[in-house]
């Protein structure tokens, strides 16, 4: 068995957290629906099947497809015949088993209402699953329940407390309401109330409860700060909800700055195509720590060079294994066996070279896979 094998099949025995990911959607999908979550795309591809002429296509046809019973490389038309016909539920046990991930932390701040919620996702995989609290989704329920602008941060800060006695971390999606180029400044509760009064006023009057205002934005950032338990944040590739160039992590470089003595970790989430950038960033700040999820599973064959990247300049204690998956066990599939494909390329590289010990290669590749967000999380204590 060649090197690369070998730690393929070391990295099998792990148990993987997902660190940020989440549900699969509720019952079945048609071809179009299938599409829809293949995709970052707010659009659908011109027909069904050209969703399988993509990067993370390929990688269903190659490691889904055989899975399902197919021969590896099946068509597509093939593979979404044979997946309606064994139902969601069977495709979703077959796929999220050989995933090999024990844990997931589930962000529940996206089309809740289409997903498995974190205890439904543990009953369908026989493993364990914990609750990302996003914080914009938090604020919003708020408005929408009449909280008023003279106490909307503290009935906030109330309610942030109350859900993280379960919760396990937090979540911004400042990347997309904003850009990471926002004001570093915490705001002053005048400054808070102020622009509650303005967006809720704004919110109220077009039935629209998207919160978009940066003052606003801050001021949750700034509470969960004060929390304590782990931000997650939303870097680089998305939707078309981003403009790409502002979602570079070194935009935000003072406020990482500002927030080294607070006793919060910040998770940089994807990172592509800023994947150096958020190693660097790993590197310089303490309580930052990074992953590649999402872009693994979509770029599929090419995801060994985002892998290498990812392994360049960051202390291997601050790099987080995730597939942001999405509705899709696919994508849950792709993301962890690509990743796990491609560190075992890198350190056989390494150990090919001498450059490192096959004991440090599998220390390394448990804290990556599983132990780095075990200690992160403090998922034993959770």
């Amino acid at each position: 068995m060649d090197r690369t094998a070998s730690l393929v099949e070391f990295l099998d025995t792990i148990p993987v957290v997902d660190h940020h990911c989440h549900g699969i959607t509720r019952g079945e999908l048609t071809p179009a629906g299938f599409a829809e979550l293949a995709t970052e795309s707010d659009w659908p591809p011109p027909g069904d099947d050209d969703v399988f002429d993509t990067p993370f296509g390929l990688a269903v046809r190659a490691e889904c497809a055989p899975l399902l019973g197919l021969p590896r490389h099946a068509r597509g038309d093939v593979y979404l015949e044979a997946r309606r016909r064994l139902g969601s539920a069977e495709v979703a046990r077959r796929l999220l088993s050989a995933s090999n991930i024990a844990t997931y932390l589930v962000d529940t701040g996206h089309r809740s209402d289409d997903i498995l919620e974190p205890p439904e996702l543990a009953a369908v995989t026989g493993v364990k699953a914990a609750e990302v609290v996003r914080l914009e989704a938090m604020a919003e329920r708020l408005a929408r329940d009449g909280v008023g602008a003279a106490e909307f941060a503290e009935t906030f800060r109330t309610r942030l407390g109350e859900a993280l006695g379960s919760a396990v971390a937090m979540k911004s999606v400042m990347a997309y309401r904003y850009g990471l180029d926002f004001d570093p400044d915490r705001p002053a509760e005048a400054e808070i109330r102020h622009a509650a009064s303005e967006w809720l006023a704004a919110a109220s009057a077009s039935g629209r409860w998207r919160l978009d205002h940066p003052v606003l934005l801050r001021a949750l950032l700034w509470i969960a700060v004060d929390v304590g338990k782990p931000i997650q944040m939303h870097v680089g590739y998305g939707d078309s909800d981003i403009e790409l160039h502002r979602c570079d992590p070194t935009r935000m470089t003072e406020f990482l700055r500002r927030t080294v003595g607070a006793g919060t970790d910040i998770m940089l989430l994807h990172n592509y195509p800023f994947v150096r950038e958020a190693g660097y960033l790993s590197q310089i700040y303490p309580h930052v720590w990074f992953d590649t999820g999402a872009a693994v599973g979509f770029t599929g064959a090419s995801s060994l060079r985002i892998v290498r990247e990812s392994l360049e300049l960051a202390p291997f204690g601050k790099l987080l294994f995730s597939t942001d998956a999405f509705g899709l066990p696919e994508l849950f599939l792709c993301g962890a066996r690509l990743l796990r494909r491609g560190l075992a390329r890198v350190f056989a590289e390494w150990l090919d070279d001498n450059a490192i010990s096959e004991s440090d290669a599998h220390t390394y590749l448990h804290m990556i896979t599983s132990g780095n967000a075990v200690q992160a999380y403090r998922l034993d204590a959770a």
